[in-house]
């Protein structure tokens, strides 16, 4: 199995913008489809975006797309969220997820396998 590790949370204001990271160690990184998810207080867990294993397909919620960019580079076991001109309900929980065989749409939480414990983004307005 592969553990994930996300890291660059923090406090930034409204137009900034944050890069989050997502290290793997365990298996093969290059394996598996990484997704971002995020958390906001109260309410459920919402897709951000994917990638399958190679990161030659993409896919975004429409509240982030055009703002926000996915990215992995296999040779750091790495995944990446560059998040820009932040608003304040993107305020959340961030949380990057893995899987190796994809079975389902890649925009489902249950999709994946594996999860990391979470990095908190607050955009300040």
């Amino acid at each position: 199995q592969v553990q994930l590790a996300e890291s660059g949370g923090g406090l930034v204001q409204a137009g900034d913008s944050l890069r989050l990271s997502c290290a793997a160690s365990g298996r093969t990184f290059s394996n598996y489809a990484v997704g971002w998810f995020r958390q906001a207080p109260g309410q459920d867990r919402e897709f951000v975006a994917a990638l399958n294993w190679n990161g030659g397909s993409t896919y975004y919620s429409d509240s982030v797309r055009g703002r926000f960019t996915i990215s992995r580079d296999n040779a750091k076991n790495t995944g990446y969220l560059q998040m820009s001109r932040l608003k304040p309900e993107d305020t959340a929980v961030y949380y990057c997820a893995a899987v190796e065989r994809v079975r389902s749409w890649l925009g489902y939480a249950t999709s994946y396998d594996y999860w990391g414990q979470g990095t908190q983004v607050t955009v300040s307005s």
